[in-house]
């Protein structure tokens, strides 16, 4: 087939507009939730378990079955599974907006996260089947990847704008008109693909995916909020240990759940090396970032929200532009490139002290603008890298490991941080006269201290605020330390082992 052949059409132009509503959705979902919690809580009084797990069990469901779910969509066809799953999440999310108890909610966002599963790797893959020509595969994931950006960036003002007029369960229902415009919209525009080779699915292996992935995640979660600590490392052992037996049933399935020999593709696994690579940085340094702008600087949640907008709007421009880059500079140059701008701007996150404002918006914008162009670069060609039929699975490994090095990412900050807190709030440092209640929740974490330090006389309360803010400054400093070193490892591995010989 000539490139003029495989050159896209209006219907496949079409088709990316609807596959971009899925990407804006999700994200869009995963931030309004936040700013419904107060509202939430004081309706359906759920216990503070309840609560973590109404929040985070929409992320696990998804990270535990991207891959089965990109696999699925390889044998019984893709925009068979995207409009399935869309249906699907189209009447959980009425459910979720209706819930009356707290166990009704956790099962809806669980069945949320199982729907939403089926949207990104099905989008991804129907992308890489209908955009052949590299050159426009590459705007169509540029276009995709934005569609996350800006759902990120609306959630806070579209979900603040939604309950300021109504009650918290309108934010679900963001996804009911999308997803109507999707499955009428899909079955005109999207193309159907399948392997038509392919054997059945191998249930076990979607349960110990979903068992190995479940508490690794979990157990990253808890060591990025409380530290190092036996439970959260004994899920992380044990997520590992189901994993390698999830790796070792595969090995022996004539038609695995994940294709293991995906991995023997020099380009497809430094490419997802580097993809995880950036998540994890980015993961990690927006955890800092917006504790950092709102308990050291004092700004509000929606303060804070603001001066992130232009490292969003930097990471949608540069995603956009990647096309225009790469006609002068080779994919595999742009993505070591990006992975070097991105190492620049966070020793400028690093040095921002107590009035540093303009040294952190500008250093998080530069890492948004390296990060987020290399990411559709890295997604393009680990799509490019796998056979058209493997297209689902491999997108699915890509969207897995785009959880975990987010999910890693906050782990390593939130430890990092907090071993150099504790390390440096001591009873000898913090100021005389503290009580000891007030003491031992500002040795735990800033927002315990910050939260403590207006009920406290004025000069005590400032002297606690200075302490606890430079420690919270110090574990900052390491850990952008700790990123640029990693980052520019990464773009070296990536110039090195894909330069064209």
């Amino acid at each position: 087939m000539s490139d003029t052949d495989a050159k896209a059409g209006p219907r496949e132009w079409a088709g990316l507009v609807v596959l971009a509503l899925p990407a804006l959705l999700i994200a869009l979902d995963f931030t309004a939730l936040h700013l419904a919690v107060p509202e939430l809580s004081a309706d359906l009084q759920p216990s503070s378990t309840q609560l973590l797990w109404i929040v985070d069990i929409y992320g696990f469901m998804i990270a535990g079955l991207l891959v089965a779910m990109g696999t699925i969509g390889d044998r019984i066809g893709r925009r068979r599974l995207l409009l399935t799953g869309a249906t699907a999440f189209g009447a959980v999310s009425v459910l979720a907006a209706f819930s009356s108890s707290p166990e009704m909610l956790i099962v809806a966002r669980a069945l949320l996260g199982i729907a939403g599963a089926t949207l990104l790797p099905s989008t991804l893959s129907l992308i890489s089947n209908m955009f052949r020509d590299p050159v426009q595969r590459r705007l169509a994931i540029a276009v995709w990847s934005a569609g996350f950006l800006l759902g990120g960036a609306l959630g806070p003002v579209v979900g603040g704008a939604l309950l300021e007029v109504f009650w918290w369960g309108s934010v679900f229902l963001l996804g009911v008109p999308v997803m109507v415009l999707l499955v009428a919209a899909g079955p005109f525009v999207l193309p159907e693909f399948r392997d038509e080779d392919a054997g059945r699915v191998d249930p076990l292996s979607v349960v110990l995916g979903l068992a190995a992935i479940l508490p690794a995640v979990y157990g990253l979660k808890e060591l990025a909020k409380d530290g190092p600590a036996p439970l959260p490392l004994l899920l992380l052992a044990a997520g590992i240990a189901v994993g390698w037996w999830f790796v070792r049933r595969q090995r022996g399935l004539a038609s695995p759940l994940l294709d293991l020999a995906l991995f023997s593709h020099r380009r497809f696994s430094v490419t997802l090396g580097a993809q995880m690579t950036g998540l994890f940085v980015l993961g990690a340094i927006q955890f800092l970032v917006m504790q950092y702008l709102q308990l050291v600087l004092g700004l509000s949640p929606l303060e804070a929200g603001l001066w992130t907008i232009p490292a969003m709007a930097a990471g949608i421009a540069g995603s956009l532009l990647v096309p225009l880059l790469t006609r002068r500079v080779k994919p595999v140059h742009a993505i070591a490139g990006g992975l070097a701008v991105a190492a620049a701007g966070l020793p400028l996150i690093g040095a921002a002290g107590t009035s540093g404002l303009a040294l952190a918006v500008v250093g998080f914008t530069l890492v948004n603008l390296g990060i987020n162009p290399a990411m559709v670069l890295t997604y393009e060609m680990i799509i490019g890298s796998a056979p058209p039929e493997r297209a689902g699975t491999a997108s699915g490994a890509a969207e897995t490991g785009n959880e975990l090095g987010v999910a890693f990412g906050l782990a390593v900050a939130g430890s990092i941080a907090a071993a150099v807190y504790r390390r440096e709030v001591t009873d000898e440092a913090l100021p005389a006269g503290t009580p000891p209640d007030v003491a031992e929740g500002a040795r735990d974490t800033l927002g315990g201290a910050v939260e403590a330090a207006g009920d406290l006389p004025g000069d005590v309360g400032e002297q606690l605020l200075a302490v606890t803010r430079d420690a919270f400054l110090q574990g900052m400093q390491l850990t952008a330390v700790v990123l640029t070193v990693l980052l520019a490892a990464m773009a070296i591995t990536v110039a090195t082992l894909l330069r064209e010989r």
